[in-house]
């Protein structure tokens, strides 16, 4: 799954002492035998001061620390031979404007996403009941942001003018493999052992490191798209600790990664043609075609011309892709980006194709969101390690969703040559092998139109966690719903944080349906958006480099 974060700078919080002590038992793999207590860091007494290297949200200041944590987190494994070595993760945060009730830890997703902004994004989203009450507190996982050692591979990876995605030739092909191989060896020679240690197990160890340091019994997670597979394995691991668990834009627990991004390029491509009906249904503002089939062909068109003649010398095919990925994450992004595109095409201007690649595009910035990304992912769950497996899976699926299915193969293919190596994949069930799933009280929160994770996925994993709802937005096309303007989403979740009350689980789900918001309006403004996308984060908030 794509992703790309933002590297802030370190914090200045100073090193706090700590002390090892052992962590609660997990729950044993049925046919495995029982791990051993992995060991953490206890710090009951966080250093909490101004954030030096963050600037205050819609008025909301931020409050920084650091906790220390071991390098390995799971004992049994063959790996582990090192307890002493640490890292460190940054914390962030928004403290609740009365007397603190409850903490909610939030993850805005990725992997590879910096997330200790999302406290003020968040602490502002919620109403004032849950501000009152809940301290929002966020952090840079491990390997990424201001958490050190931190992932930096080859910042010069997303120089433009970058290979085209679609190979013409097996030549081409072989250039772009070494292109893939090159990326791994570079985040192999930076991050070293760190690489071993990334695996979204590992953070959810971490995860109650900071419940710890809080000195809290129990927390309230609100965790967006890859965020919801955290709170999947955090929840199997420290049943415990759980107040609620709000799990939104949720990751298939069937679908390991190389399979879900498989799947998620098909979805990908059928939230590129809800953006193209758009386009064709005010033709009348953008003159791109009557039709979502002109639309898409007017797009590809595009794409064909700037593979002979990039614009400016920096944007090609693969930029234009980058950049025009979010029309599947968010419906507030329709508007700029067909802007965009019928100024390039309608008329030979290239400035608001540009802007939107500054805004939404990879480039020099991308590398240690991109980095940390594939260290999580290549080490989360088995890849195929032969390229003929992927050839045929990216032509197969290219002939299905032109839109990413190339693309994205690219995007994923370092996980081949990762140094890291990988474990299966963390499920969770009843079955062999399988990890015990939470039972406690869950709501999932989905937009059915969501291109990054399908819908599908919702379901999935509410048939895996008895003790779930799933509130789905129905016609929704933005990844990341909760708090983010949907009244009758939003009171679902306002009324399970606050009083732990899930709508009521139906025999099959979806358990509450909640209309769409209305679809963007059109504009004929030529200026790029505000913000960013984290692609694989709530879209539905703003957030800045």
């Amino acid at each position: 799954m794509r992703s790309t974060g933002t590297q802030w700078a370190a914090i200045s919080a100073g090193a706090l002492l700590a002390s090892l002590l052992a962590a609660p038992a997990a729950h044993a793999v049925p046919g495995e035998a029982a791990a051993e207590p992995a060991t953490r860091i206890d710090q009951k007494a966080l250093d909490w001061r101004p954030c030096e290297d963050l600037e205050p949200v819609g008025g909301t200041s931020l409050e920084c620390a650091a906790i220390t944590v071991p390098l390995a987190r799971t004992t049994g494994d063959e790996r582990v031979d090192d307890l002493a070595g640490t890292v460190e993760i940054a914390l962030s945060r928004a403290p609740a404007t009365g007397t603190a009730e409850h903490t909610v830890l939030v993850n805005p997703g990725g992997p590879g996403s910096a997330g200790r902004m999302w406290a003020a994004h968040t602490h502002n989203r919620m109403p004032e009941e849950l501000r009152r009450t809940h301290d929002v507190v966020a952090f840079d996982p491990r390997g990424m942001g201001a958490s050190t050692p931190a992932v930096n591979c080859d910042p010069g990876f997303f120089a433009p003018v970058r290979r085209d995605t679609v190979p013409a030739d097996a030549m081409a092909e072989r250039a772009l493999l070494a292109d893939a191989e090159a990326y791994a060896a570079a985040c192999a020679e930076d991050a070293g052992p760190l690489l071993d240690h990334m695996r979204t197990e590992d953070t959810a160890h971490d995860m109650d490191d900071i419940r710890i340091a809080l000195g809290l019994e129990q927390i309230d997670y609100l965790g967006y798209s890859y965020g919801s597979y955290l709170g999947t394995v955090y929840a199997s691991l420290y049943p415990r600790s759980v107040r609620a668990l709000v799990l939104d834009s949720v990751v298939n627990p069937d679908n390991p990664w190389y399979e879900s991004n498989l799947v998620q390029s098909r979805a990908l491509d059928r939230s590129a043609g809800n953006f193209f009906d758009w386009v064709a249904r005010h033709d009348d503002t953008y003159g791109l075609g009557a039709d979502g089939k002109t639309v898409a062909g007017a797009y590809y068109d595009l794409r064909a011309e700037l593979g002979e003649a990039p614009d400016r010398d920096t944007v090609g095919p693969t930029e234009l892709e980058g950049a025009v990925i979010v029309v599947a994450y968010s419906g507030r992004t329709w508007p700029a980006v067909a802007g965009a595109l019928a100024a390039r095409i309608n008329e030979d201007d290239p400035e608001p194709l540009l802007a939107l690649h500054e805004a939404y595009g990879d480039d020099v910035d991308s590398d240690p969101g991109y980095g940390g990304y594939l260290a999580v992912q290549c080490t989360d769950a088995l890849w195929p390690r032969d390229w003929d497996t992927w050839r045929s899976d990216a032509r197969e699926v290219h002939r299905d969703a032109p839109f990413m299915g190339w693309h994205n193969i690219w995007y994923n293919a370092p996980c081949l040559f990762w140094e890291g190596e990988p474990d299966p994949w963390f499920q969770v069930g009843d079955g062999p092998y399988e990890h015990p799933a939470y039972d406690g009280d869950v709501l999932l929160v989905h937009a059915t139109e969501d291109g990054a994770t399908p819908v599908e996925g919702a379901h999935a994993l509410r048939d895996r966690l008895s003790g779930s709802s799933l509130v789905v937005e129905e016609g929704g096309v933005t990844h990341g719903v909760a708090l983010t303007g949907n009244t009758c989403v939003d009171e679902a979740v306002v009324s399970y944080l606050r009083t732990g009350v899930l709508p009521r689980r139906r025999s099959q789900g979806p358990d509450l349906t909640c209309d769409a918001r209305p679809e963007p309006r059109p504009r004929t403004a030529q200026s790029a958006p505000r913000a960013p996308v984290d692609r694989l984060g709530p879209v539905g908030l703003e957030t800045s480099r």
